[in-house]
């Protein structure tokens, strides 16, 4: 979702018409490009192209060998081949006379650059004529690339619909409202569980660590990544996952030979754990914590119940913290006051102003007739 500070910019009201216009006319142009082409028929003409791009592509074969002072035996062949190919074309293929005119004029006893330049020339109208097919293809891409340019326009401003009601909604929230009634639990719940985990992760050996952390990792609602595979089997293996985590980082940085007053096996725990610093690192209280502004009211409850069984492992002492979170909905006017917390964060004094001013309202009725107007032309204007 584009953020509520995207969603304070202006809209261009302008494109959507130009879109339209664009569809139209590459309609016209379709319809102009099929009609020639029926005309003469399809059939007809790409019976024309094939002989056309077959004589132009002699003339350009031989053109070099065949003039001025170049190989008379390359000469002789290319009139012979020029005879053969006007020979074997149906005389009822269109502007057959003009082959036979062109392998009139190429009879000759000599040819120049010029011959074959005015040869291309008598072949122009040949050209035009099957040129009728790339139009109308060219044609039809272009109406289909006008119609995929309205669709993509036509999503971005259904998001920009969705994004300007949210800032509309908002922007009519209640400023004054307690929002410390919500702030206050999470932010003791928060900073309960950030103690008690930062003091687990400090004291207990790295192999009760890891096991934790590889059953939380199986909670959908809190996202700690699996311990690696080969860190955690070094600390269940090995006598130094007896150690916190932190003193396994500071073996890691240690020279081997200084290691080796240390662990057993200094290769082991380089290969294990040097290696994995950053997950190690990156192990925090964060996927424990409860966001804010806190989610909706069926998400927070949710969340708080996966929660329990995982702070119970390394929080204990804040579950009591944690369901009075989980209560915050049954409790509260929880959706008013949540959203005006939503609206504190999220809304700078501009975007309240434009939401007061009615501007934010006249820019969401822009967008949602210039969204009414593009899916009207998609059904005016359908696929082919």
């Amino acid at each position: 979702m584009t953020s509520t500070s995207d969603a304070g910019r202006g809209t261009n009201t302008g494109d959507g018409e130009d879109l339209v216009a664009d569809l139209a006319a590459a309609e016209e142009r379709v319809e102009a490009a099929e009609e020639a082409v029926a005309d003469f028929g399809e059939a007809e003409l790409e019976r024309l192209a094939a002989a056309h791009e077959d004589f132009s592509g002699l003339l350009d074969r031989y053109e070099e060998p065949a003039t001025g002072d170049g190989d008379f035996q390359q000469f002789i062949e290319f009139q012979e081949k020029i005879a053969d190919f006007v020979d074997r074309l149906d005389e009822d293929l269109l502007l057959y006379e003009v082959f036979e005119e062109c392998d009139e004029y190429l009879q000759q006893r000599r040819l120049t650059e010029g011959d074959f330049a005015h040869v291309r020339e008598q072949l122009d109208p040949v050209a035009d004529l099957a040129a009728r097919l790339e139009e109308r293809d060219a044609a039809r891409e272009a109406y289909r690339s006008a119609r995929t340019r309205i669709r993509t326009r036509r999503r971005e401003l259904a998001d920009r619909v969705a994004d300007l009601e949210r800032l509309r909604d908002l922007g009519e929230a209640d400023l004054d409202a307690p929002t410390e009634r919500l702030r206050d639990p999470v932010e003791a719940y928060n900073e309960q569980v950030r103690e008690a985990f930062e003091r687990f992760r400090r004291e207990e050996p790295a192999r009760d660590v890891l096991d934790t952390l590889a059953d939380l990792a199986a909670i959908p609602l809190v996202p700690y990544e699996a311990p690696p595979d080969d860190l955690h089997a070094y600390v269940r293996d090995h006598e130094a996952g007896e150690e916190p985590v932190g003193q396994l980082l500071e073996y890691a940085d240690y020279s081997r030979s200084k290691l080796a007053h240390y662990v057993a096996d200094p290769d082991a725990l380089k290969r294990a754990v040097a290696t994995r610093r950053t997950y190690l690192r990156g192990v925090d209280p964060g996927p424990l914590t409860v966001d804010w502004p806190p989610p909706e009211a069926g998400v927070l409850r949710y969340r708080c119940d996966e929660l329990t069984g995982a702070v119970d492992r390394v929080a204990p002492d804040a579950v009591a913290a944690l369901r009075a979170v989980r209560r915050l909905p049954r409790e509260t006017d929880y959706e008013r006051l949540r959203r005006a917390a939503v609206a504190r964060a999220e809304l700078s004094p501009a975007e309240r102003e434009r939401v007061r001013s009615g501007a934010v309202e006249a820019e969401l009725e822009r967008a949602r007739e210039q969204r009414t107007r593009l899916g009207e032309a998609l059904e005016t204007y359908p696929s082919r």
